[in-house]
């Protein structure tokens, strides 16, 4: 006895809808307004273009069925070659999808800057005036994630906790190599680089624990470098600080260099106190004070290089204001000068031929 293809076809189309029943839609179904409104770009984008996938697809079993070779009955021209209606619907129906995506995504790409600062924390929910977003400074290293808090003043290794309904600003940089930080639930990707800072406002709208993670390949530990992502009620959150606060550790630059190192798989940790100036030593990548930091690298360019006259400027206080400093330690400003031996010494070293 031999079993119908048609049902086994049915069985296996059953099976697979019984397996992708699996899924986490979670990015068509975030916790985030701003991922929220990236997931319905994406579902009017892909509605958009069925409108021609679709019939194409079926047309193209129409005519498989219509014209097949049994078929005596079909309409045999073989000579036909124009129609202007066809040409008008083949033409017209994609250009008016390209302008009505083209629209939707320019309003879009703009309304969901991932720097520009929220308006809103959900649909009909505008952000308050008073509030202001909450600070957290991520460094990807190789390969972990760390958060600083640097109103809070503290610091934590793959554990990051934001209070649900308020705006969050992440300044994101990277120490050796390009990562993505990104938390399906909270938003899309937003690139980390090293000598560079990304930015993304967005806000998390309900309380749990939410996976993030780097969406780009960086070496042998990238596939655990993960953390999680705490959307927590303001009480919580305050909480959460103070048990970080009651930690032993102190996130000096001599600690971060000894962070920095290669790792994989690292636990959970906490810093109850932050080097005020460890952000931008890091985007500067001049944590080791050895090293001139990469404004100073562009302070002295701009002041015609390492020649003695653009060092005197920059010895100067920025801008006139004594309060702000100079640009360069007085330090860098010091260069050893060879010794030159003199001319009589140098004729009188050499020897007849």
């Amino acid at each position: 006895m031999s079993i119908p293809r048609s049902f086994v076809q049915v069985v296996v189309l059953l099976a697979a809808v019984g397996l992708l029943s699996g899924c986490d839609l979670l990015v068509l179904n975030p916790a985030g307004d701003i991922a929220a409104r990236q997931g319905d770009l994406i579902v009017v984008a892909t509605l958009l273009m069925l409108i021609v996938i679709v019939p194409v697809i079926a047309l193209t079993f129409w005519f498989a069925w219509r014209y097949r070779a049994s078929n005596q009955a079909a309409t045999y021209t073989p000579d036909w070659d124009h129609s202007t209606q066809l040409e008008l619907v083949i033409w017209g129906v994609p250009l008016l999808i390209i302008i009505a995506l083209g629209a939707v995504t320019w309003i879009s790409t703009h309304l969901l800057d991932p720097y520009r600062p929220l308006d809103r924390i959900a649909a009909g929910r505008p952000v308050a005036a008073d509030v202001k977003p909450l600070e957290i400074q991520v460094i990807a290293l190789d390969w972990k994630w760390l958060f600083v808090y640097p109103e809070q003043g503290v610091a934590s290794v793959n554990e990051v906790a934001v209070p649900v309904d308020r705006p969050v600003r992440f300044r994101i940089t990277a120490s050796s190599v390009m990562n993505t930080f990104y938390v399906p639930a909270l938003a899309g990707m937003i690139y980390g680089m090293p000598g560079m800072e990304s930015n993304l406002n967005a806000v998390i709208n309900a309380p749990g624990e939410y996976e993030g993670f780097s969406a780009n390949y960086s070496g042998a530990g990238f596939s655990h470098m993960r953390f999680k992502f705490h959307g927590v009620s303001d009480a919580d959150f305050e909480r959460w600080v103070e048990g970080v606060r009651d930690s032993d550790g102190a996130l000096t630059r001599a600690a971060y260099l000894e962070l920095e190192k290669p790792s994989s798989r690292n636990p959970v940790q906490h810093f109850a106190s932050v080097d005020k100036r460890l952000y931008e030593a890091i985007l500067n990548r001049c944590v080791d004070t050895e090293r001139l930091c990469m404004d100073q690298m562009m302070a002295l360019d701009a002041e015609g290089g390492l020649g003695l006259d653009g060092l005197d400027a920059l010895a100067m206080p920025r801008r006139g204001d004594p309060r702000l400093g100079p640009y360069v330690s007085a330090q860098v400003c010091v260069v050893p000068q060879p010794e030159r031996p003199l001319v009589s010494s140098v004729l009188g070293g050499m020897k007849a031929p």
